[in-house]
């Protein structure tokens, strides 16, 4: 989520200034950035793509892709398609179904036999959407949910500042003793202990998400009086990597309801989670 997706440098809505104008001559910017780790994708137990030398497409507005050359795919498994589609930043794209045993998975792949001037290495590649392929490995970790940002990172503190949280006038939360996650170019999480969330308002969720870097969370509706509003908090009951601090901690999307820190009301950040 940093170079070119939410508010990273490349994105086109980052807050920082460079000393120097980002020329976009085709309205978006590419960065093609070879991936360190070997990348298999594997669907139905089959292995059908096994690549030293992956490259990440970071894109505008766009989470970052797997690209890989021609050679490391398996094209016996791939099935042509009459799928075509355009893109002003890279050109017409073909696609390939796969066929392992007795599944097809439709127009798992595309390519582009001849991207546009402005993105020539494109050409001899090719990507797989995240979700038509059962399990992505880098080296032998399984990912979840999008390939892993290197530019990507998160830092999470103790602070005691005073954090209230309040919606339609309604107390939620409120603490001195939460954890701050700052996770590149997204909004300031605050991860409160349970003890200082009003629970009784809480309604467990059968929401499940999985994010890249912090692993699987679990959701809570808010009821306030005869309006619940969906998905308003959410909990990594087993947290991955850096996230590890707020382990059964408690979050709300401060999109959506009133955060005030030490006494002043912050604006709600505008995001994909917005509503």
């Amino acid at each position: 989520m940093t170079l070119t997706a939410a508010t990273g440098p490349l994105s086109g809505r980052s807050p920082g200034r460079f000393n120097f104008e980002v020329e976009t001559p085709t309205g978006s910017v590419l960065f093609w950035d070879p991936v360190p780790q070997r990348i298999r994708g594997l669907v139905a137990g089959e292995t059908v793509v096994d690549s030293t030398n992956a490259k990440l497409l970071h894109e505008t507005g766009q989470l970052p892709v797997y690209y890989f050359p021609d050679e490391d795919v398996r094209a016996d498994l791939l099935v042509d398609s009459e799928t075509r589609t355009t893109c002003p930043h890279k050109g017409e794209a073909r696609y390939h179904s796969l066929r392992v045993g007795d599944r097809t998975v439709a127009d798992a792949a595309w390519y582009y036999p001849e991207p546009i001037e402005n993105a020539p290495f494109l050409a001899g590649h090719k990507a797989f959407y995240w979700d038509r392929v059962d399990g992505w490995y880098a080296e032998d970790e399984q990912l979840f949910g999008h390939p892993r940002d290197p530019y990507a990172r998160i830092d999470v503190y103790p602070t005691s500042r005073h954090i209230r949280i309040s919606l339609d006038g309604e107390l939620l939360a409120e603490t001195v003793r939460a954890k701050a996650l700052f996770e590149s170019n997204l909004p300031t999480r605050w991860y409160l202990p349970p003890d200082d969330v009003r629970l009784e308002l809480l309604e467990p969720s059968s929401t499940l998400t999985r994010c890249a870097y912090k692993g699987q969370a679990s959701y809570w509706h808010v009821r306030i009086g005869n309006e619940v509003h969906e998905d308003l908090a959410w909990t990594y009951r087993e947290p991955q990597h850096d996230a590890e601090p707020v382990r059964d901690l408690i979050a709300f999307y401060n999109e959506r309801v009133d955060v005030e820190v030490d006494g002043r009301l912050h604006e709600r950040p505008v995001t994909q989670w917005s509503r």
